[in-house]
């Protein structure tokens, strides 16, 4: 019974999407002496993003329940159906953040004082859906702090190469996030919640989304060039801009049954690839300049 109720708690929520974000966090951790961090930094930077999302997710089931409920596309997640019980997940969300904190606490100074911050802005992205449009970005800013905070766990001080970075996560995430409201459009307009396609409609949020991904690239090319990286890197960001530019191919305003394969496959690519080709530019350094 445990087990089968740590799988339905799993799949809620879509535990493989930590995906996304978690490759960003190695390569902030990669850039900082342009070497393999040390085993110790590695798996507690691991274990915060996977205390961080699993928190942040949980949260989000908890929060959104109800309107979960009364959403076609949601109304069979776990907690709708009577699978998982809400005081349940709030025992993983506890677990979650004495994971997130315990892991900060084993990195640097500096990152233990900032985790209560995270804490917060994880707890705070599910409510901003219900009063601005802007929640796209929040979510953004969310998986923004992948390369960021591992740069802090590993260095203990700020550097503005990994806020480069987060801000090219940032309008990564925006940008494929309003792709995927695009499908609770409707619901979102009967319901009075806010994104950018039930503010600006869905030909126009497509566009909006197509210019946060013509964003995105230039923070990561900001980045390599600020950090002096090498022709490898510069290759990962083209690959990244192409996967981005067929994502869009995918979807029309008339045409949202592929939503889901830019959302997941493409992106999940997208981080994987950011990642390989930074860990061969730290490898095989081919400068350009």
């Amino acid at each position: 019974m445990v087990f089968k109720k740590l799988k339905i708690f799993l799949e809620m929520i879509k535990f493989e999407h930590t995906l996304f974000a978690l490759p960003f966090a190695y390569i902030g951790a990669l850039l900082t002496e342009r070497r393999i961090p040390a085993a110790h930094d590695l798996l507690w930077i691991t274990m915060a993003m996977v205390g961080a999302r699993t928190a942040a997710m949980s949260l989000n089931r908890i929060i959104d329940r109800r309107l979960d409920a009364r959403n076609p596309r949601t109304a069979g997640r776990a907690l709708p159906r009577g699978l998982l019980r809400e005081g349940e997940v709030w025992f993983y969300v506890l677990l979650s953040f004495l994971i997130l904190l315990y892991s900060s606490h084993q990195l640097t100074p500096l990152a233990f004082r900032l985790a209560p911050a995270a804490v917060l802005v994880l707890f705070a992205y599910s409510y901003t859906k219900r009063f601005t449009w802007t929640c796209h970005l929040v979510l953004g800013s969310v998986l923004g702090m992948a390369p960021l905070g591992s740069w802090i766990a590993i260095t203990g001080q700020f550097h503005p190469a990994p806020v480069l970075l987060a801000a090219g996560v940032l309008f990564w995430v925006a940008g494929f996030d309003i792709i995927y409201a695009c499908d609770d459009y409707e619901f979102d307009l009967k319901e009075g919640l806010y994104s950018i396609p039930a503010r600006f409609g869905i030909k126009r949020a497509l566009y909006i989304s197509t210019a946060f991904h013509t964003i995105a690239p230039l923070f990561f090319l900001a980045a390599g060039l600020l950090l002096n990286l090498g022709a490898l890197y510069l290759a990962g960001v083209m690959v990244s801009v192409g996967i981005l530019f067929y994502q869009h191919t995918l979807v029309r305003p008339d045409d949202l049954s592929r939503a889901g394969v830019a959302f997941f496959n493409l992106n999940g690519t997208l981080s994987v690839v950011m990642f390989v080709f930074t860990l061969l530019d730290v490898f095989f350094p081919l400068r350009i300049f």
